[in-house]
């Protein structure tokens, strides 16, 4: 029994191992251009299977780490939720969606990788789809969307659909930038992640009562 609780320790201890130098790796030069022999060798580990004994696929190595930070994640949104149920405001679910985020990279300190990690995964064709599957799959985010819906303006279907992918977008990348710039200690434009979360909200919240313009399309 000993040694098989030290077997699955030891197991576990290289998976996190591993989740960590793929994250980072990921993060700093993208999914593609990152191989399991690499993340190994930063992981520590000797063997070139490695990664893919303890995670098959890259696919499976970035739903991993999208899983590892989504439950602490997930547990500030619920707590969220239970202030803003029934909310008729915009901008308590658009707080829903924003604020668990920076306040998840907060408390992880200085330097994260998990914003530029789903920055990169998000310009991979291939990969994105599995952030997106992920985040929309809890229970706390569809609550979060069912709302966000009831409040929005009355929008044709192809605007909707565009202006949640600018709001997804610009979640992303504004908070993926200001990772890099405290990563090598940059000046970055708000001096705080909540700072930095308040201007993202104000920017999303202004986004979906703008105007339509008719394009003819």
């Amino acid at each position: 029994m000993v040694a098989t609780g030290n077997r699955a320790e030891r197991a576990a201890g290289t998976r996190e191992l591993i989740l960590t130098a793929a994250e980072r790796l990921f993060a700093e030069h993208g999914v593609s251009a990152v191989s399991n022999r690499q993340v190994g060798e930063a992981a520590g580990q000797g063997n070139n299977f490695a990664v893919g004994y303890h995670f098959g696929s890259k696919a499976d190595l970035v739903r991993a780490i999208v899983r590892r930070h989504s439950v602490p994640i997930e547990r500030v949104r619920e707590r969220m939720l239970v202030e803003v149920e029934g909310s008729r405001e915009v901008r308590d679910w658009v707080t829903c969606m924003v604020r668990p985020f920076t306040e998840h990279l907060a408390a992880l300190g200085n330097p994260t990788w998990f914003a530029r990690f789903g920055a990169q995964v998000m310009t991979d064709p291939g990969l994105r789809e599995i952030i997106i599957d992920e985040a929309l799959s809890t229970e706390p985010i569809q609550r979060i969307v069912d709302g966000l819906n009831r409040c929005l303006p009355a929008l044709p279907l192809p605007v909707h659909l565009e202006r949640s992918a600018m709001a997804r977008n610009l979640m992303s990348h504004t908070l993926a930038e200001r990772e890099a710039a405290l990563a090598v200690g940059k000046p970055t434009t708000k001096s705080t992640w909540d700072a930095t979360a308040t201007g993202l909200i104000d920017a999303i919240v202004g986004l979906w009562p703008a105007p339509v313009t008719p394009t003819g399309v």
